[in-house]
């Protein structure tokens, strides 16, 4: 059964203004089988959106969620809160999916290595790659979509090229000959067209970068999806985090 992988970020990934606050770049993949998220994960989404919005329309967006904006206004309700995430958390721990996240610590990366320091969004996109490669071969999946929420022309294009990159030569650790077994394609889609897979992604990003940031403070968001990280053969791990 194929898998279909959806990419969604959390935090900035400029080195220039680095946020004392939130110091880090995340970048998520969230893997699942077609047929799985055709037939359950996206229906079960859109029928929860249904139950507390009225309709699908609804973007779901971390940030947003926290800060009880935009549509997320009912949030200021302590009742329906509560409800909200009980059942948005349900959803997240009893569907059937992996991920793959890779967090850059944007501060230490640029002091490390200085002018050579390489783009936040480039590194962690290497290092997913490098995750989501065994995940296909332990499948036998010849060809995968990754689907990316467009963040603007130039933005789309440099991510892009980042992908072409590795997809076709490889990285420093894994040869380009196993990457070109397998048929790589990237379609980046406007925020608009409300795909259920990039909101899921976006909602796993978050609680791991705020769990490395801080790991003693409560976060039920990221005990649920730690249970969620590819395990490969070989003790190969879903989560990277650098340097």
């Amino acid at each position: 059964m194929s898998v279909i992988v959806y990419l969604d970020e959390s935090g900035d990934h400029s080195l220039e203004l680095v946020d004392k606050d939130f110091p880090f770049f995340a970048l998520a993949m969230f893997i699942c089988e077609e047929k799985v998220y055709n037939q359950k994960i996206s229906p079960a989404i859109n029928q929860f959106k249904m139950d507390f919005f009225g309709h699908e329309a609804v973007i779901i967006h971390s940030r947003d969620i926290r800060k009880a904006q935009h549509d997320f206004g009912i949030l200021t309700n302590p009742v329906k809160r509560e409800e909200f995430y009980k059942k948005l958390n349900l959803i997240m721990s009893d569907s059937d999916y992996q991920l793959i996240v890779s967090v850059i610590k944007k501060q230490d990366h640029k002091e490390k290595y200085g002018i050579f320091a390489d783009n936040p969004y480039d590194l962690a996109m290497t290092f997913c790659m490098e995750r989501l490669l065994p995940l296909l071969e332990e499948k036998g999946q010849g060809k995968v979509q990754l689907i990316a929420e467009s963040r603007g022309k130039k933005e789309d294009d440099e991510l892009m090229l980042s992908f072409l990159r590795i997809a076709n030569q490889g990285t420093d650790y894994v040869p380009e000959d196993r990457f070109k077994k397998i048929n790589f394609k990237l379609k980046f889609v406007p925020k608009m067209m409300n795909v259920v897979g990039t909101q899921l992604a976006d909602l796993a990003a978050y609680p791991v970068a705020r769990y490395i940031h801080n790991p003693n403070k409560p976060n039920p968001a990221y005990d649920i999806v730690k249970t969620k990280f590819y395990k490969g053969k070989g003790g190969i791990q879903g989560l990277k985090i650098f340097p």
